[in-house]
């Protein structure tokens, strides 16, 4: 049998059953720390993140300042801007990954397979022809073609 090991996998793994100590997606007023917590874009009621655990890369995430826990409880104005940044962001991954597709949605509760419940936020996944390969599939690993912190200069820069 064969193994392909993604240690850098573990911390996700291993914080499934742990709360983290605040919320990720409070992000608060102070933009110097957007780099590091990886925030791309601000808007006026929401803000565009990568995904620190994406399934392809440029797996991007829209959410509100608001710690809201669900999207019934979200005004007009904010889920307009999230469907504004969502197409932002669908414009900005043509031009930097030609994709064949993208995946967007919601995860609304755990039993929807939300992974941060507290906090809705909508996912912006690009998708290719063949990128759920035996490795995805059987292996259970997802093989990325590009650093996330490259993934962030390059989107921060088409943002």
């Amino acid at each position: 049998m064969d193994f392909i090991w993604s240690p850098w996998r573990y911390d996700y793994l291993a914080s499934t059953d742990k709360k983290p100590p605040s919320c990720v997606f409070c992000i608060g007023d102070d933009r110097s720390r957007d780099a590091e917590k990886l925030v791309v874009f601000r808007g006026i009621h929401n803000f565009i993140i990568l995904n620190l655990f994406p399934y392809t890369s440029g797996h991007t995430m829209v959410a509100p300042y608001q710690h809201l826990e669900t999207i019934t409880e979200a005004k007009p104005e904010q889920l307009s801007e999230m469907m504004e940044l969502a197409q932002h962001i669908i414009r900005a991954l043509q031009k930097l990954y030609s994709p064949n597709g993208f995946n967007i949605g919601m995860n609304l509760g755990q039993a929807a397979g939300a992974g941060i419940r507290e906090h809705f936020h909508l996912h912006v996944v690009p998708r290719w022809i063949g990128d759920s390969n035996f490795v995805n599939v059987t292996g259970e690993t997802r093989v990325l073609p590009e650093e996330l912190h490259r993934t962030y200069e390059r989107m921060k820069a088409a943002l």
